[in-house]
């Protein structure tokens, strides 16, 4: 029965120092922890090493549901995977205990997944609005013009090559070969 912690953060810059504190103060014994995005396979590799790590009476504990994934399957699933093998959870700053076997904890879990599930749509949201707005949707701009790009079509319809027109318009025959697609 040991207390075993997990910590993740989004992204390189961010910090795992406040998480690892908060559980060391908690007790835990060993700390799982992972950086980048909940889709890296560095967090993935330490959510199994943690899985395959635990063993039925073991509590595991996060500072925040969340740090399990950022979709609401991807929590739920890792707390479906930790009940199944007799593991409890405690997350910290959301006072989540699911050790006592308490129905209301078991729906404040699923509760705070689906928060932070709506919480991560309404971030995605906000980022899609902000690039409509802006115009800016990522990537590099393109070489060539929608005016360019038609004439590329056109010629390329009238059989030249995409070797000479690449050369052409100084752009890679790969480009030539997207314009075609499109």
């Amino acid at each position: 029965m040991s207390l075993i912690g997990f910590a993740r953060v989004s992204s390189q810059q961010q910090d795992l120092t406040n998480q690892i504190d908060k559980l060391e103060k908690y007790g835990c014994t060993r700390i799982f922890q992972g950086k980048h995005s909940g889709k890296a396979d560095t967090n993935k590799a330490a959510l199994e090493e943690l899985l395959d790590y635990v063993r039925k009476g073991d509590t595991v504990v996060v500072t925040k549901i969340d740090r399990f994934g950022r979709s609401l399957s991807q929590v739920l699933v890792t707390i479906e995977a930790l009940t199944s093998k007799g593991v409890n959870l405690v997350a910290i700053d959301q006072n989540v205990d699911t050790s006592n076997d308490d129905p209301m904890s078991t729906a404040m879990v699923s509760l705070l997944g689906m928060f932070a599930q709506m919480e991560r749509d309404f971030i995605v949201n906000r980022t899609q609005e902000g690039k409509k707005a802006s115009g800016n949707y990522g990537g590099r701009k393109s070489k060539l013009s929608e005016d360019q790009r038609q004439q590329v079509k056109d010629r390329l319809k009238s059989g030249e090559s995409k070797k000479s027109l690449a050369e052409e318009y100084e752009v890679s025959r790969s480009t030539i070969l997207n314009i075609e697609k499109s």
